[in-house]
């Protein structure tokens, strides 16, 4: 049963940090001045951006390789459900009612990866560390 456990958390472990990944990589490039507008646009300081890059590119990474996964993974429930709140509330457009509630499901998620751990195929487990 535990092989089954650390198979899945391996997945999960996997699976979830794709979005953050590949969002946090997009920012880098053209789409840097053109998000940190749209952050301003919402009330979120400019400057914050470099730190969002930070979260979902190196925090993803993080999760993928099972580095202070727990650490990381509480970070990034705070993350995703303040983005929730933060851009996702006008559910008079169709798509934010449903992002907002993916955004609660991905943060729901990441509770449950902070609360279990990485499992046993991480670099948590091989540095013997809970973070």
């Amino acid at each position: 049963m535990k092989n089954l456990e650390n198979t899945a958390l391996l997945a999960a472990r996997i699976l979830m940090p794709i979005l953050f990944i590949v969002a946090g990589y997009g920012k880098l490039g053209e789409a840097y001045a053109g998000t940190q507008q749209y952050m301003q646009s919402m009330g979120v300081p400019g400057f914050l951006l470099p730190l969002t890059i930070l979260l979902e590119l190196g925090g993803g990474l993080a999760v993928l390789f099972g580095f202070m996964t727990r650490t990381v993974a509480l970070f990034t429930a705070g993350f995703t459900l303040l983005t929730a709140f933060i851009f996702h509330t006008n559910f008079a457009e169709g798509a934010n009612q449903v992002m907002f509630m993916k955004n609660l499901t991905i943060a729901g998620g990441y509770l449950l990866l902070a609360v279990n751990g990485p499992g046993a195929f991480s670099i948590d487990k091989l540095l013997n560390k809970k973070w």
